[in-house]
């Protein structure tokens, strides 16, 4: 009698919020979470977490540097809603208030291997003058109720942001078992971690 086959398959992701630019402000911290389909579910590791604050380096980068790991494992059936992180990067205003510096979202690489990934930034804006003066009084900056719906199209033509920094990320992704459910995301050689083959490069 044959073996069955996989009914799932998985995806491994590993990496870590390496960086960010953010020119007019310091001592950030960020949060990250997932947002995935219905027939998506995580089996191992962690859906969301909160980095460390970081202040910018002395060189000329002026980088806020994090090294923040993500590790997570999910199983599906199929690739709908395949999983997206969201960030959200937050920091103190001029009262000492933590107010949000920047919301962005990405697709976790679709193919296996190592890639590393800049995500533009932005902020919601007041809709006025006044509104924006008074949030900057109140120290309660426009920020989403729930960051996931970065991740979502719905309602997101009403809001009015702005552009402000970049996150660059780090991915290590693998897959099992998609090819023999009928998914080809790449080439037989990279359904591993890539990298160069021992005999590249070795004259003949």
């Amino acid at each position: 009698m044959a073996a069955a086959g996989p009914s799932v398959f998985l995806l491994m992701v590993n990496g870590q919020v390496e960086s960010a630019q953010f020119p007019e402000y310091d001592d950030l911290y960020c949060k990250y979470c997932f947002v995935y389909g219905q027939d998506w579910a995580p089996t191992a590791g962690l859906e969301e977490g909160i980095s460390q604050i970081t202040s910018k380096s002395q060189d000329v980068r002026r980088a806020l540097v994090w090294n923040f790991p993500i590790d997570v494992t999910f199983k599906s059936t199929n690739p709908y809603g395949w999983p997206q992180i969201v960030l959200s990067v937050y920091g103190p205003d001029v009262f000492g208030n933590d107010v949000v510096r920047g919301y962005g979202a990405v697709h976790v690489p679709f193919s296996p291997g190592r890639h590393k990934r800049t995500i533009p930034m932005f902020v919601p804006e007041s809709t006025s003058k006044l509104q924006k003066f008074t949030s900057w009084f109140m120290g309660r900056r426009p920020e989403y109720t729930d960051p996931k719906v970065v991740a979502q199209g719905e309602g997101r033509e009403v809001t009015r942001v702005r552009s402000q920094g970049f996150v660059t990320l780090l991915f290590n992704v693998v897959t099992k078992d998609m090819r023999k459910l009928g998914y080809d995301t790449g080439p037989p050689d990279t359904q591993g971690a890539s990298g160069p083959s021992p005999q590249q490069g070795l004259p003949l």
